[in-house]
């Protein structure tokens, strides 16, 4: 976020800038919020501004300048830059367009050379002033581009208002697309993002469609997926691949399943989904409510279904609760995100359980027979949950870990597939984390055109709340993570699940919650994360 200070006189203008994406499907994507204090009142004349240099003006379908009213005088010292929120992320069906009942449109324009003047004329309400300026790209615009814009100026009471040595670097907007909002088909939320590129290099994104709310299960939840053909720039209709409905006579809400992980089998192309299916549960949290046991009326089941054709398709449900469970564990799930097809075609997911003594654990599971059978050994470390696996070398894994003591994720690594596990050097200390489940992919020298072995990791990069989704890449399998190997994409908050994956020898992908929509897919070429 950068904030700018401008004074003339009795009125003093304060800019912030927010580095959100910018979604192409969007009316209305915030590019600048202005305060003006203005003692006296008088006049806002006009703003000019200027697009960067490298910004495809052909993209853009409008520019508009927004008022938001005035602030109540008993909180005019504060730091808001607005008396309410603009655009939400959250209310279904009103997520694309600015809430006209916050802000009246003062001017569009929709043909463009690269420098701007928005002419106003606004009369100014005596203290606080808010305004704030939109972009509308094209729906073709191409999920590479970026744009950055500077203010020039702001001429208010017939004059300019001086900049006071304040340097204006312009934030770099990314484009994206919003592949569920709120409202879409019918449900409240969409949550817990998996995505993986098929041999085709089909992207499948995998979510939670929560129809009644965004909490966790046990609700109405079933597993929702979104395909694209074009590398992300559009998405077909959803498909359901996983769904009980009304199962046992009980109430489709007593039935969801959810937090789904997706892996394609690299030597087949079959790609496989597992979740977490609770039967009954009266709408209690399912974390504390699935108990010790194994058959579906005590303890939740880990259910799979699979592909055979790209993503188009989906099997009936298959119950492999009884190969991987222990009677004495309250809970087994999967790590939500991805799974992987190891060197050696070994299948493996990322897994967490409660144990008999309701500590939760994260490990994994795996299939030596393409998805036949699994089979689950020891716990990585205790204390963790959302976890994600990569393969570092032939044979061994590196598990990546939500670590409940919060601070920094937890890292271990087995070369026997979860016999034993050996803490990694990074652990605890080199990723930053809120405790929320993060993301984390292995792309091979051979396989990109930076010619490198990447670690390619992701998620909120703080400590406190969800927000600052990053993506970063190691050069030495995780040993050290450098500031500038990595590119911030949304700094505001948000849920913060991440997945990623390759898209093509160039490209990373990441669908993820972000403050702009429930599911929001972002490209990220792989030269602009190794700065060099």
């Amino acid at each position: 976020m950068q904030l700018f200070s401008f004074a003339k006189a009795d009125d003093t203008i304060f800019i912030k800038q927010s580095k959100t994406p910018i979604l192409i499907e969007r009316h209305d994507n915030p590019l600048f919020y202005i305060k003006l204090k203005s003692n006296n009142g008088g006049v806002m004349n006009n703003v000019t501004l200027s697009f960067g240099k490298d910004v495809n003006l052909k993209e853009i379908a409008s520019l508009k300048l927004y008022y938001g009213g005035t602030e109540a005088p008993q909180i005019r010292d504060n730091n808001r830059f607005a008396p309410q929120d603009y655009m939400t992320s959250m209310t279904p069906g009103k997520t694309l367009e600015a809430n006209k009942s916050y802000s009246l449109l003062l001017n569009e324009v929709k043909k463009f050379d690269r420098t701007i003047t928005l002419n106003l004329n606004k009369r100014l309400f005596p203290g606080i002033n808010y305004f704030w300026i939109s972009l509308r790209m094209k729906r073709d615009a191409s999920l590479d581009s970026k744009v950055s814009m500077t203010i020039d100026n702001i001429d208010v009471n017939g004059a300019k208002a001086p900049m006071n040595n304040v340097t204006v670097n312009p934030i770099e907007f990314r484009l994206g697309t919003g592949v569920r909002h709120a409202g879409d088909d019918g449900s409240a939320s969409f949550r817990i993002p998996g995505l993986v590129t098929t041999n085709y290099g089909t992207l499948l994104g995998v979510y939670d469609v929560r129809y009644n709310s965004s909490v966790d299960l046990q609700e109405r939840v079933d597993i929702g997926l979104s395909r694209s053909t074009d590398k992300g720039q559009t998405w077909e209709k959803m498909r359901i691949p996983m769904s009980f409905g009304e199962e046992g006579g009980l109430p489709s809400s007593q039935n969801g399943v959810g937090d789904p992980s997706i892996l394609v089998d690299e030597k087949s192309n079959t790609v496989w989904v597992v979740a977490a299916w609770c039967h009954g549960m009266g709408n209690q949290r399912s974390w504390w409510s699935s108990h010790q046991g194994m058959d579906k009326y005590i303890t939740a089941q880990l259910m799979l279904v699979k592909s055979e054709d790209d993503g188009k398709t989906w099997s009936k449900p298959i119950n492999i609760t009884s190969q991987v469970k222990k009677p004495e564990w309250f809970f087994l799930l999967q790590g939500p995100g991805r799974g992987i097809t190891m060197s050696d075609g070994t299948l493996v997911f990322p897994i967490q359980f409660i144990d008999e003594t309701r500590v939760p654990n994260a490990g994994i599971m795996y299939s030596k027979d393409n998805g036949k059978s699994w089979n689950i050994h020891n716990l990585a470390r205790t204390n963790t949950t959302e976890s994600q696996v990569v393969e570092i070398e032939p044979g061994v894994l590196m598990l990546n870990m939500r670590d409940n003591r919060g601070g920094s994720r937890a890292v271990s690594i087995t070369n026997d597939l979860g016999r034993t596990w050996t803490e990694h050097s990074s652990s605890r200390k080199a990723l930053r984390e809120p405790v929320c489940m993060a993301s984390i992919i292995n792309v091979k020298a051979e396989d990109n055109v930076l010619g490198k072995d990447l670690l390619i990791f992701s998620n909120p990069d703080t400590t406190s709340g969800r927000n600052h989704i990053t993506i970063k890449v190691s050069l030495d399998k995780g040993a050290t993570w450098l500031p500038e190997h990595q590119v911030m994409l949304d700094e505001n908050e948000g849920w913060g699940y991440t997945c990623l994956t390759l898209v093509d020898k160039e490209t990373v992908g990441i669908l993820y919650e972000s403050s702009v929509a429930h599911m929001t897919y972002q490209r990220v070429k792989l030269k602009d994360l190794i700065n060099e």
